[in-house]
């Protein structure tokens, strides 16, 4: 079944959350180093399996080989009078998404005019192509394959905005309740799959889907709890439940964790998938260790 034809049947499932099913073998854990601030907020896949991971707060963008070995290619300047709202920290590296020419993008706060995307291409100094908003918290991203734009999520702004890196303009393309923080963080992971931009919403633990024609967004999935990043497998969305410690896959028949600390979950922040393989990261903000977690997905 499509994920575009079960909107309805997954808002209703939602409520329903199905026991933790043992589907993968055993996932492998590249372990990463929290004394050097290796923090992964988010993923971004490379042709060779290579997994791109921004670390949070060091301004560095790691890359992990598909053999587990981990390296730095880029690192994004850290302001000395930085002071990101609400985590009161110098800069934080949000979403990157990787073009098909090899160029990353990757979403920056830091309270000062330096917030904003960044083009990084390994070898050379990071660009900034557009600029953000200082007072906003700068956090997913997703690119849109037709135009080539940007989608970023604003977790504070309640705003989905549009950055072509070509120009450099930047327009507020998505607004509204649905994207807007109940207390804490608002919109939050941010895909472009079928046809839609789907943002998920951390305070309210939901997932909405906002068409690329410009027609109003509607929650899909709700009950999820404080979800992070996403991803699509198929007809079916997997998601990182922050600090619930949970990876969860969402379908017509509801909400089903598949991975959990058992399995060396320690906050997860972003998941991808290529064919049947999940990648997921793991930041260690409320405690234990920082990875990248490889699995199977059945």
């Amino acid at each position: 079944m499509r994920i575009k034809h079960i909107g309805v049947a997954l808002a209703a499932a939602a409520a329903l959350a199905v026991p933790a099913a043992p589907a993968q073998a055993a996932p492998r854990i590249v372990p990463l180093d929290l004394a050097a601030g290796q923090q992964p907020e988010n993923i971004a896949l490379e042709p060779d399996g290579s997994a791109d991971l921004t670390f949070a707060y060091t301004g560095e963008i790691g890359r992990v080989a598909p053999g587990g070995q981990v390296g730095v290619i880029a690192r994004i300047p850290v302001p000395a009078d930085g002071d990101v709202p609400v985590v009161h920290r110098k800069l934080f590296l949000g979403g990157i998404v990787r073009a098909p020419g090899g160029d990353l993008y990757v979403a920056v706060s830091t309270g000062t005019p330096a917030t904003g995307l960044y083009r990084v291409r390994p070898g050379t100094a990071p660009v900034q192509v557009a600029a953000l908003p200082p007072a906003g918290f700068q956090n997913g991203v997703a690119r849109d394959p037709a135009s080539g734009d940007i989608f970023v999520a604003d977790s504070f702004g309640s705003v989905v905005r549009r950055v072509s890196p070509r120009t450099g303009r930047v327009t507020d393309w998505a607004t509204g309740e649905l994207l807007a923080p109940a207390g804490g963080f608002g919109a939050n992971g941010v895909k472009v799959h079928d046809g839609a931009v789907w943002v998920s919403n951390l305070d309210r633990g939901t997932l909405v889907r906002f068409p690329l024609t410009g027609t109003p967004g509607r929650v899909v999935v709700s009950g999820l709890g404080p979800v992070d990043d996403f991803a699509f497998h198929g007809g079916t969305v997997v998601a990182a439940i922050n600090q619930q410690n949970r990876v969860v896959t969402v379908d017509g028949s509801g909400i089903r964790t598949i991975l959990s600390t058992s399995d060396g979950l320690a906050n997860p922040t972003s998941v991808a998938v290529r064919g049947d393989t999940l990648y997921v990261a793991d930041s260690a903000y409320f405690g234990g260790s920082p990875n990248l977690l490889r699995t199977r997905l059945r």
